[in-house]
This record gives structure tokens, C-alpha cells and sequence, in this order.
């Protein structure tokens, strides 16, 4: 009896061990998941920041280049109109045929600046001001959605279809 006992006593020890050290691995291998989790998700932030910017890049080129394109529309007709007023009036002489060149010279000098000049870079250096000094302008109105706004909404929309 007494050998029965220590072999079950060794068993038991050898048992205790080997759980600590099944334990500990699968704690290591856990612990190992989770960093390799946490690694992956940072760098599919970084994508999707990453991503979104070289969206928000090429929206913003294509829209210089749209600027560009109705400075060359505006530019031309400006260019066309303003010879014909200025010929009208000096058939005329009445200054009547070319008043409207005033108003067309600031559409295409707005629209000069806008494509060619540093109006974009007055309109940026505005947005941040309006960002820093001026922050309740562009708050959403009740403030940023949270989970539990969402899930009631959700949760009542399902309600609502169920009824």
C-alpha cells in the first residue's frame, strides 16, 4: 500500500507539473496571439489612414484639376465676350455693352486664383482656423453616435420590422 501511495503521489505531482506546464504554454501562446493581434490591427489602422488620405489626395488633384479646366471654359468665353463688348462699344459708344465685363472679370479672376493661385492655401489656412478657434461650427448636432445610441436604434428598427 504504501508503494500505491507514492506512485499515486508521483502521479499526482507529474500531473500537477505537466498542468503547470500546459498552463503556461497555452498562456505564452495566448499571450503571444494577442500581440500578434494587437500588431495586425495597428498596421490595419495605418492601411486605412493610409488609404484614406491617398483617397482624399487624389479627390482633392481631381478637383484642381476641374478648377483648372472651367478657368480654361471661363477664360475663353471671357476672352470671346470682351472683344465683342469692347468692339460694340467703340462702334456705340455707349458704355451700356460693356458693363457686364465687370462682373465676368471677378468670376474669372476668382476662378484664376482658385486654379492657378494660392486660393487654396487661404482656404486651408481658414479650415484650420475654423478647426482650432472655432470648433462649434463643425460639432455634429448631438454630439459623436455611440455604440449604445447605435444598438438602440438598431434594436428598435428590428423592433419596428417586427411589428
Amino acid at each position: 500500500t504504501k508503494l500505491i501511495l507514492l506512485d499515486s503521489l508521483l502521479q499526482e505531482e507529474i500531473y500537477i507539473e505537466m498542468g503547470n506546464f500546459v498552463g503556461r504554454t497555452m498562456e505564452d501562446n495566448l499571450e503571444k496571439n494577442q500581440k500578434f493581434m494587437q500588431e495586425m490591427n495597428r498596421i490595419t489602422m495605418e492601411r486605412q489612414i493610409q488609404m484614406q488620405n491617398q483617397m482624399r489626395e487624389r479627390m482633392a488633384a481631381a478637383q484642381i484639376a476641374k478648377a483648372r479646366d472651367m478657368f480654361l471654359w471661363f477664360g475663353s468665353f471671357y476672352a470671346i465676350a470682351g472683344t465683342g463688348m469692347l468692339a460694340g462699344f467703340l462702334r456705340t459708344r455707349k458704355p451700356a455693352v460693356i458693363a457686364p465685363l465687370l462682373p465676368l472679370t471677378f468670376i474669372v479672376g476668382y476662378q484664376a486664383d482658385l486654379a492657378y493661385g494660392n486660393k487654396l492655401n487661404r482656404i486651408k489656412a481658414e479650415a484650420e482656423n475654423i478647426m482650432e478657434f472655432e470648433r462649434d461650427l463643425i460639432e455634429i448636432p448631438s454630439g459623436l453616435p455611440t455604440l449604445s445610441t447605435i444598438d438602440t436604434a438598431r434594436f428598435q428598427l428590428q423592433k419596428n420590422d417586427g411589428n
